[in-house]
């Protein structure tokens, strides 16, 4: 069973960056697409980014596209989240995921991935 671990999240000013990361273990990692979700007080999870099992193909949401840019290394069963010209609505506790299935497209929906990590939490102030 994979096993997803969070982590480069904290306080930012708006404007700034910061690069989120999320490490496997357990598992086949290099055959399942992967993504990020974010939830933020109050709100539903939402969809913020997903890359194929590859790494050759992305998908975003439209928030955040032109702004975040979404890799993995799958050598080091890991992925990441590079985040750019941050803004205070992006402030959420941001979670990594794994499909259900290997070999996924990657804009399908939340519903289809089954495992995710413990978040990392992202603050960006006005």
């Amino acid at each position: 069973q994979v096993q997803l671990v969070e982590s480069g999240g904290g306080l930012v000013q708006a404007g700034g960056s910061l690069r989120l990361s999320c490490a496997a273990s357990g598992g086949t990692f290099s055959r399942y697409t992967m993504a990020w979700f974010r939830q933020a007080p109050g709100k539903e999870r939402e969809f913020v980014a997903a890359i194929n099992w590859s790494g050759r193909e992305a998908y975003y949401a439209t928030a955040v596209e032109g702004r975040f840019t979404i890799s993995r290394d799958n050598a080091k069963n890991a992925m990441y989240l590079q985040m750019n010209s941050l803004k205070p609505e992006d402030t959420a506790v941001y979670y990594c995921a794994k499909q259900i299935n290997p070999f996924g497209g990657t804009r399908l929906g939340p519903n289809q991935y089954n495992t995710r990590g413990q978040g990392t939490q992202v603050t960006v102030s006005s």
